[in-house]
């Protein structure tokens, strides 16, 4: 049943869930100003979209501060990457050096690159908002 039919249903019938008898005196009296804060919120009929979809200002994508937090996703992604890939367990088979190593390193930093471009996570938006003071 919808939220909404089960206040309408509560607020256009008779029916109270407890008696003021049953309330202590001193607070019989927030039932009252319950009912009509939910008959206040009836009757603003404002949905999820409306209350959390504030007008965010646009981001300059050249500015010098959103690059540093672009770089600032990188190294978070490269060090959640560098972390997962040290749980892994080397085989021994083949035997990297430190060539390999270098290697293995400068392919993860790609990678952290692509995805802080790519995958849209928002660590470098949310830096950004924070230090502007646009949030």
């Amino acid at each position: 049943m919808d939220i909404s039919a089960l206040g309408n249903q509560y607020l256009n019938s008779e029916y109270v869930p407890f008696s003021s008898a049953s309330v202590p005196e001193d607070q019989s009296g927030t039932t009252g100003a319950f009912e009509k804060l939910l008959r206040k919120a009836q009757g603003q009929q404002t949905s999820n979209a409306t209350i959390y979809s504030a007008k965010k200002t646009p981001i300059d994508k050249t500015d010098k501060l959103y690059e540093a937090c672009m770089e600032l996703e990188t190294f978070l992604i490269k060090n959640l990457i560098k972390s997962m890939r040290s749980t892994v367990q080397k085989t021994g088979l083949i035997d990297t050096g430190f060539a390999g190593q270098v290697y293995e390193d400068m392919l993860y930093d790609e990678y952290a690159k692509s995805f802080a471009q790519n995958a849209n996570l928002g660590f470098a938006e949310m830096a950004y908002r924070e230090l502007t003071g646009t949030r």
